[in-house]
């Protein structure tokens, strides 16, 4: 006797549960990598300039630790939602654009602080060493914004009708046409 089911399965299980899912459609290996060496070039850059023990004028510093610091804490967790399925759940749909606006101004504000940073230390080895991690920080940021550019252009485009920019929701579906047949109750 034929022991098959009657009703076959109506979910397939998924056989490998994968914590990262890279490449997906907001970030690729290239951009996931790029942003790895901005963590660490931003925590380097932090921790070099956490080792400051004076300052002439420290101003400068301060922004610099505030920069250096938002950038790691920020770009870990961009990192962490954009290669996870997390940022699905957050309900946000505007991850492209988010990226590039986040990227672009941290990398503007990396290089700013580096230089003023640059301009206002003492020379110490420790402080030079900061302000190069600082540069190679906003390198990593301005690669990740040329590579974005590069890929899939500025996300700000205009996008065609019924079609929506990033992840959100997609258009309606049109409604069926074919006429349901008269049951036979």
């Amino acid at each position: 006797m034929d022991s098959s089911p009657v009703y076959p399965a109506t979910t397939i299980s998924n056989g490998s549960s994968t914590w990262f899912i890279l490449p997906n459609k907001l970030l690729c290996w290239k951009r996931a990598a790029v942003k790895v060496v901005q963590v660490v070039f931003s925590l380097v850059a932090f921790i070099l300039e956490e080792t400051v023990t004076s300052c002439i004028n420290c101003s400068p510093l301060y922004f610099f630790e505030f920069i250096s610091c938002s950038a790691l804490l920020f770009t870990l967790l961009l990192l962490a939602l954009l290669s996870t399925q997390l940022h699905e759940k957050v309900g946000f749909t505007y991850w492209p654009q988010l990226d590039f606006v986040y990227t672009a101004l941290t990398a503007l504000l990396f290089f700013i602080s580096s230089a003023l940073f640059a301009a206002s230390n003492s020379g110490r080895s420790v402080e030079v060493a900061a302000v190069v991690f600082g540069f190679l920080a906003t390198a990593a940021f301005a690669c990740d914004v040329a590579l974005t550019l590069m890929t899939s252009g500025l996300p700000f485009k205009n996008q065609a009708p019924g079609k929506p920019a990033g992840n959100g929701p997609a258009a309606e579906p049109s409604p069926e046409t074919e006429e349901l047949a008269p049951s036979n109750v």
